[in-house]
């Protein structure tokens, strides 16, 4: 061998291994688990079959949480990276296993189940019991509060909800893989986590790659979770959806929250805590600019909300409220709750977000659904992709638009007249206090002539449209008193504020002398003559008009537009 090519030789191998050694080479990526899902899309679904013997499947919860595992059997741990593998012990209703890989530069294996890895307290049972189990999903550690303290940064656990927490936070809303059918008569179906496979991080990573294969009757996929731990941790969503068969709903991003009671739509039994909810309310940015924020109810009856939007650039459900004081819960800590924002990769076309409320009694249900439901879906077995990052903050105002005002707070109330002898007497009516705030607003000085833009649909008489300044955040609060005709049917209403400024006259541009050509081409001439023939010919310069007028002005829209629902029989 000639020793120009041994030595480009030599380089070339060097340079793979050191691909190899940075781990920048991976024998695994999303198109392996994509094959995976288009295989099974072709096959007839099979439905997981429970494992579990009777002593871990009629386990009530309080058994279940004496499982512990054992922090020194995580896996990774001791080991030069941040992050650490943790997992669920099968039990109660997560009564499948998941198969979970560990995947390397080289290699794929599984990590098996291992019951050395748990303590069971003081749970009886034979040993025996437990030689067919595995996991029922996992957990990611990560020193993201401490360096010297790993923390639960990520939970993946039942169907293909998964949970994610930044900084100083802790657990609220789920995202999951895919939402099919959901609030339809047929009944929603939830499609599955099957297995997982993790690459084994670097000692200077500063992110976890995660692949899952979904299942379902009628759906399978092959995801990607890059996930960023951070003061706002971000999970970036590649994913790719093989349907078996029609569905009348796809939700796209799904998010699941909860939702009891509120400002908007106080407790209906005396409670110390103002409010109860993971999340208060939806956020779209739609691909026209415009701004939405949409209130969160704990409707009596099911609720289904449907926004159109043509290439969203961003939604979310928001914990907007911050204040200990907003909840007054010391244990659950709500006001540390993360929201979660997703921002589209690439246009999705046309579709819908969706939103549904479900009547709930009591905080341990999710009863709050959002996602993005595209208006035409492929026929079976042709690929939905889709990617998305999604960002878990409690710093909302990063996710609104710095050149409008936003909704701080909704209150709902009982509609009443001040009389003559100062005694405030209900009439009939229902009121909602809309606070506006943000820096755009601020700006503005205490007179600004903001007014409001306020419309309701047709079952409610519109009473009072009061707006004045409100000096406690510089911003503007926006009173509506209305009537209820049929009490029966929900009401819909939106709000928002503007102003008008002046329209500053266009300045007349200075024309530039062309410049001159030597030898202008024949079509340049033919174009010269044709452009002076269609010039129309020179106006007189028109009159001075009246001082007396008032000057041209221009509407500026000052906020978000506030859309509300009030619940049928409410």
């Amino acid at each position: 061998m000639p020793a120009s090519r041994l030595r480009k030789a030599l380089i070339a191998g060097s340079a793979l291994m050191c691909l190899l050694g940075s781990g920048q080479l991976w024998a695994f990526n999303l198109d392996d688990v994509a094959a995976k899902a288009k295989d099974l899309a072709g096959q007839k679904y099979e439905a997981p079959k429970s494992n579990l013997p009777a002593v871990f499947r009629d386990m009530k919860f309080a058994d279940y949480q004496k499982i512990h595992f054992r922090s020194e059997k995580a896996e990774w741990h001791g080991e030069k990276t941040p992050f650490e593998l943790s997992f669920y012990h099968q039990g109660m209703h997560f009564d499948t296993p998941v198969k979970i890989n560990e995947v390397t530069a080289t290699t794929v294996e599984e990590i098996k189940y291992d019951p050395s890895r748990f303590d069971f307290g003081d749970l009886q049972f034979d040993a025996k019991a437990t030689e067919k189990l595995g996991y029922a999903g996992f957990r990611v550690l990560y020193p993201i509060n401490k360096a010297d303290k790993q923390d639960e940064i990520m939970t993946l656990l039942g169907a293909s909800y998964f949970r994610v927490v930044g900084k100083g936070q802790v657990y609220g809303l789920s995202a999951r893989g895919l939402a099919i059918d959901t609030a339809l008569p047929s009944g929603e179906e939830f499609p599955r986590f099957t297995e997982f496979w993790v690459e084994r991080p670097n000692a200077g990573d500063k992110h976890l790659v995660i692949y899952a294969l979904l299942d379902s009757p009628r759906s399978t996929g092959a995801y990607k979770l890059i996930l960023r731990p951070g003061s706002d941790t971000i999970v970036d969503v590649q994913s790719k959806v093989f349907l078996r068969d029609h569905v009348s709903r796809l939700g796209i991003a799904p998010l699941t929250s909860m939702y009891l009671f509120g400002s908007n739509q106080p407790s209906r039994v005396p409670n110390y805590r103002p409010s109860l909810h993971d999340s208060e309310g939806l956020s779209i940015h739609a691909g026209n600019g415009e701004w939405l924020w949409r209130p969160l109810n704990n409707p009596k009856h099911l609720a289904v909300s449907n926004f159109s939007v043509e290439n969203p650039r961003g939604f979310g459900l928001l914990q907007r409220n911050r204040a200990f004081s907003f909840f007054e819960d010391l244990d659950d800590n709500y006001q540390k709750r993360p929201s979660t924002w997703i921002e589209p990769k690439g246009d999705w076309g046309k579709g819908t977000v969706d939103l549904v409320e479900i009547p709930t009694a009591d905080e341990t249900n999710d009863n709050i659904v959002a996602f993005w439901s595209p208006e035409k879906l492929p026929e079976p077995g042709t690929p939905i992709e889709y990617e998305y990052r999604l960002h878990w903050t409690m710093d909302e105002s990063e996710f609104h638009s710095p050149e409008l005002g936003w909704v701080k707070q909704t209150m709902r109330s009982t509609g009443d007249v001040k009389q003559s002898n100062l005694i405030r007497q209900p009439d009939g009516s229902v009121a909602f206090l809309v606070d506006f705030e943000g820096p755009a607003l601020a700006k503005l000085e205490p007179d600004t002539a903001v007014r409001s833009q306020v419309s309701l649909d047709d079952n409610a008489e519109l009473v009072e449209n009061n707006l004045r300044y409100n000096p406690e955040i510089k911003g503007w609060r926006l009173t509506l008193r209305m009537k209820v005709k049929d009490p029966g049917k929900a009401v819909e209403m939106r709000a928002a504020l503007v102003r008008d400024v002046p329209v500053e006259p266009a300045k007349a541009e200075k024309q530039e002398e062309p410049k001159k050509q030597e030898k202008p081409a024949k079509h340049d001439k033919a174009a010269a003559k044709t452009a002076k023939a269609e010039q129309p010919a020179e106006q007189p310069a028109a009159e001075a008009a009246p001082t007396t007028e008032a000057p041209a002005t221009t509407e500026q829209v000052l906020t978000e537009t506030w859309s509300y629902q009030l619940p049928a029989d409410e």
